[in-house]
């Protein structure tokens, strides 16, 4: 009679999915016809490149896992051409920056969501959901009824857009390109497929359709899965190698089994000839036939899903490695287990049996769990044979699964998540802070986050404030905030040491330091305080975001006429040059209002601030200063001043400031007690008030004429007494 041992060829060929299916055809056909095909198990590096290939196999998802994914659908790169004024003698300059709307197929499986994601190892969301780049992301998660993407279906035509139901993909809009050499970068995504862990046996059951199943929940449970590979078949082999199960028939099903549990007791009568010749067959395989090592592959949730290797050997004899890739998530601790049980279970299989029980084992398939009457431990039936009309069972033992064992996961360098947060912008229209004469009017923006994750906003500007343009993009985050004690009255010519400030910077993890006279004569510690630019030489925190200033020095850069105009709740900011923005203006934009506002990837709509009226203080020269007055013989009153200038505040040779305007000339408004007043002009230094001017009380107001504006006044009045 033909012997039935397809199990063992199967096993031989096809692994033991293949022996179980052996046992199944074996009852029908010859093992020669059934030939499973070449086993092509999953591997872990296909999780991690992003790939765009015609065909390209989708994996399902289970459980929590990192996956890259395959792009579907790309729009070709769209541009954007900014223009920036150049100053005087200068071209203007033309930078383009480039984005694209794409999409990027997922998992051939239902998912829950998608938790963070990555473009070329850095961090593009985080785990609030946070984008760290400026681009319109949505999320499509497989249901049975989801439409198709609206941007897609615009562009490709509704009727040639899929819905892709059953698979989830996620379709990033007008993504910016500028961080990632303008191309689409590789993506990675944290994709929640399950909400908990992920048992074996239901991933086999839910990728056969049903048709593998368990007894109970297999062991170890996997933090997340990837079902790919050459077939389903090769899937379920590497979930049946982790778990230690093994394979049987079951109807027209495989059933998979794992440890010990119900079993058949069989005797074991002996191989051979009846009494006294019969023979009990026990072989144990040499020391080396079983793996010296054996390591396991997988990914670490805790180093960012990186892959991990897990290793366990044992003593002896023996060179050869076995090496299992499982595309799962798994502990550094669990997948060391999953190695060391894997070890056991090969060293404990160099031992074979082979009984006869007789002809009650008829029903005995290959799979079953027995017990040999009046021996310990159990059995699985890995062969079943009819040979001279005896019935003989091949026995391998059952390995007791073994604990989790101890293992470090490594170290890793994680991407920084922190949360963006929205975006705080302080404008003003400021002189230059350096020696730069600047030909048209120009507002000064600094703009910084209420987090300390905030990267960066496009600065707008409207003449309406209902259609803005793009004016420039953000520098570094500057150190901003508000006062809540403001400065006092003083004096631009002597150190204040008699007001502080107290500020409250946006978040905590700003920070404001000292600066000695040497740094405060080199400019540093310069802030905007309302409407005035003030130095501070000393900074000292007293609450989490709270700072007192103290060591001012009042009224910089010609900004003095607002000292007497403080309160509390006025904007603060530090002028670093590494964090200033400076947009040009049209020079007829003196004497108007510019509307400024802020967009950045934290912000539902864009920051806006109050109107700004372009005065023209950032073209304008200095007011004059130290005017005085001396009364001649004839009873004319000499009035004189000193001119200041937009360059040299240095006043490196400490003689004169340079004029840094094209002419000199001043106005001049007189105003006597009782009378309309005279209005004068001069190109020097000075004045000289009539005997009859200078008669009863007076009043002189003088500016200085600038190339594009005029300066404030500086007033000096009769001397009385």
């Amino acid at each position: 009679m033909a012997t039935l041992l397809l199990t063992t060829i199967g096993g031989a060929v096809g692994g033991p999915v293949g022996a179980a299916l052996g046992a199944i055809a074996g009852r029908a056909i010859d093992g020669t016809v059934f030939r499973p095909a070449t086993r092509q198990g999953p591997r872990l590096n296909e999780l991690a490149v992003q790939t765009s290939s015609y065909g390209t196999q989708v994996p399902r998802l289970f459980g929590t896992i990192r996956v890259a994914g395959t792009v579907i659908w790309s729009t070709d790169l769209i541009e954007t051409a900014t223009t920036d004024e150049g100053g005087k003698g200068r071209p203007d300059t033309t930078r383009y920056s480039y984005s694209a709307s794409f999409a990027v197929l997922l998992s051939a499986r239902r998912i829950a969501g998608v938790r963070r994601i990555w473009a070329d190892g850095k961090l593009l969301r985080g785990e609030a959901g946070d984008l760290k780049t400026p681009t319109l992301f949505r999320l499509h998660t497989g249901d049975a009824d989801q439409p198709p993407d609206p941007l897609i279906a615009s562009a490709q035509g509704s009727s040639r857009t899929p819905a892709h139901r059953g698979m989830a993909y996620a379709v990033f809009e007008q993504f910016e390109l500028a961080d990632y050499a303008n191309r689409i970068p590789s993506l990675t995504f944290e994709v929640e497929a399950d909400a908990a862990t992920v048992d074996p046996a239901a991933i086999a059951a839910a990728i056969s359709g049903g048709l593998v199943t368990a007894e109970a929940a297999l062991m170890p449970a996997f933090e997340g899965f990837s079902a790919h590979g050459g077939s389903q078949r090769a899937a379920i082999e590497t979930l049946g190698e982790a778990s230690g199960a093994w394979f049987a028939p079951q109807g027209d099903r495989l059933a998979m089994r794992s440890g010990r549990g119900d079993a058949r007791i069989v005797r074991d009568a002996g191989i051979g000839s009846p009494a006294p010749a019969p023979r009990r067959l026990r072989t144990i395989a040499p020391a080396d036939r079983a793996p010296r090592s054996v390591t396991v592959g997988h990914y670490d949730a805790a180093r960012d899903y990186q892959a991990g290797l897990q290793r366990a050997t044992r003593p002896g004899a023996g060179v050869r490695e076995v090496h299992l890739e499982l595309p799962a998530v798994l502990g550094a601790g669990a997948a060391k287990g999953v190695a060391t049980a894997m070890l056991a279970r090969l060293d404990a299989g160099r031992q074979r049996r082979r009984v006869a029980p007789g002809w009650e084992a008829m029903g005995i398939a290959p799979g079953d769990r027995v017990t040999i009457a009046g021996e310990g431990g159990e059995w699985r039936v890995a062969g079943w044979s009819l040979e001279n009309m005896a019935v003989a069972l091949d026995l391998a033992p059952i390995a007791l699964p073994r604990a989790t064992a101890a293992a470090a996961p490594g170290e890793v360098a994680g991407a920084r998540d922190v949360v963006h947060g929205p975006t705080r912008v302080i404008a003003a229209e400021l002189p230059a802070t350096d020696d730069a004469l600047w030909t048209s009017p120009r507002l000064t923006v600094l703009a910084a986050g209420a987090l300390a994750g905030w990267r960066g906003a496009t600065i707008l500007t409207s003449a309406d404030g209902i259609g803005w343009s793009v004016a420039a993009a953000t520098r570094a985050p500057a150190m901003l905030g508000v006062t809540t004690v403001p400065p006092g009255p003083a004096s631009s010519l002597i150190e204040d040491r008699r007001s502080t400030i107290i500020v409250e910077l946006a978040h905590g993890a700003m920070r404001l330091g000292m600066a000695d006279a040497a740094a405060l004569a080199a400019g540093a510690n310069l802030a905007l305080v309302g409407e005035e630019l003030i130095q501070f030489a000393s900074a000292v925190q007293t609450g989490e975001r709270q700072w007192r200033l103290s060591g001012l020095w009042r009224g910089r850069r010609g900004t003095e006429w607002a000292i007497e105009a403080h309160a509390a709740g006025e904007g603060f900011a530090l002028l670093d040059p590494a964090a200033t923005v400076t947009i040009a203006l049209p020079q007829a934009a003196i004497g108007g209002v510019v509307h400024v506002g802020a967009k950045g990837i934290g912000d539902p709509v864009v920051v806006r601030l109050p109107p700004i009226m372009v005065r023209g203080a950032s073209v304008r020269p200095p007011s004059p200063v130290h005017l005085r007055q001396e009364l001649l013989s004839d009873g004319c009153v000499r009035i004189g001043w000193r001119r200041r200038s937009r360059a040299g505040w240095a006043w490196s040779d400490g003689i004169d400031a340079p004029l840094g305007e094209e002419i000199e000339g001043y106005r001049i408004a007189i105003t006597p007690a009782g009378a309309g007043g005279a209005m004068r002009t001069s190109a020097t230094p000075g004045a000289l008030l009539t005997a009859e001017e200078a008669a009863g009380d007076w009043a002189v107001r003088v500016a200085q004429f600038g190339t594009h504006a005029v300066s404030l006044e500086s007033a000096i009045e009769r001397a009385t007494g």
